[in-house]
C-alpha cells in the first residue's frame, strides 16, 4: 500500500512538472484556436492587449529611431522635446489591425506583417490546416519566446509571460524584418 501511494505521489509530481513546462505551448495553441474561432472572451484572457500594442508600435513605424528609447529629459532636454514633437506630428500607426481575431490567426499561421490584411471585411480566413508549428527560441521560468516560421524563412516571434503557476499571457509580438504592407482602405458602399 505504501508503495502504491509513493508511486501515485511521484506520478502527481511528474504530471505537475510536465504541465509546468508545457503550459506555454498550450497557451500558444489556445491563442491560435481562440483567434481562429474569433472567441474574443478567450483572447482577452490570453493576450495583454496594452503590452502587445506597445510592442507593435515601434515595429510598424518604419523609422529606425522609433525602435530606440527616447532620450532622457535630464540628459538631453532638446532631443527629448524634439522627439516628442516629431512623434506627435507623425500619423499614428494602425496597430489594432494586427489585434483582430483574424489577424492574430494569421500571425499564428506565420503570415507575419501581411496578417493585418486579414482585418479587412473581404479578406479570406487563413488556412488552419497548414499552420506551422511554433519553435522555442527562449525558455525561462517567467518568460517564453516561440517563433513561427513562414515558407520564406521569416519568423514571427511570440513572447509569453507567466501570470500564475500555469497561466501564460501573450505580451509581445516580434514581426519579421521588412516594410509593413499598406492595408487598402475599406471601400465605402455606394448609396
Amino acid at each position: 500500500m505504501k508503495r502504491a501511494l509513493f508511486n501515485l505521489f511521484l506520478l502527481a509530481i511528474a504530471v505537475a512538472v510536465i504541465g509546468f513546462f508545457a503550459a506555454p505551448g498550450v497557451a500558444f495553441f489556445a491563442l491560435r484556436s481562440a483567434a481562429q474561432s474569433a472567441d474574443t472572451g478567450s483572447l482577452s484572457e490570453l493576450v495583454d492587449f496594452g503590452a502587445v500594442r506597445q510592442s507593435l508600435r515601434p515595429q510598424l513605424d518604419d523609422r529606425p529611431e522609433a525602435q530606440a528609447p527616447p532620450p532622457a529629459f535630464l540628459e538631453d532636454p532638446i532631443g527629448a522635446v524634439r522627439r516628442q514633437l516629431e512623434d506627435a506630428a507623425r500619423p499614428t500607426v494602425d496597430v489594432d489591425a494586427y489585434l483582430t481575431p483574424a489577424a492574430l490567426s494569421g500571425l499564428t499561421a506565420g503570415e507575419g506583417r501581411y496578417a493585418a490584411q486579414r482585418s479587412r471585411p473581404d479578406a479570406a480566413p487563413p488556412e488552419t490546416e497548414a499552420a506551422p508549428w511554433p519553435g522555442p527560441r527562449y525558455w525561462g521560468v517567467n518568460r517564453v519566446r516561440m517563433a513561427v516560421t513562414d515558407e520564406g524563412g521569416s519568423e514571427t516571434v511570440f513572447t509569453f509571460e507567466r501570470r500564475g503557476a500555469y497561466r501564460w499571457v501573450l505580451v509581445h509580438i516580434g514581426l519579421p524584418e521588412g516594410a509593413t504592407p499598406v492595408v487598402a482602405p475599406e471601400a465605402s458602399p455606394a448609396a
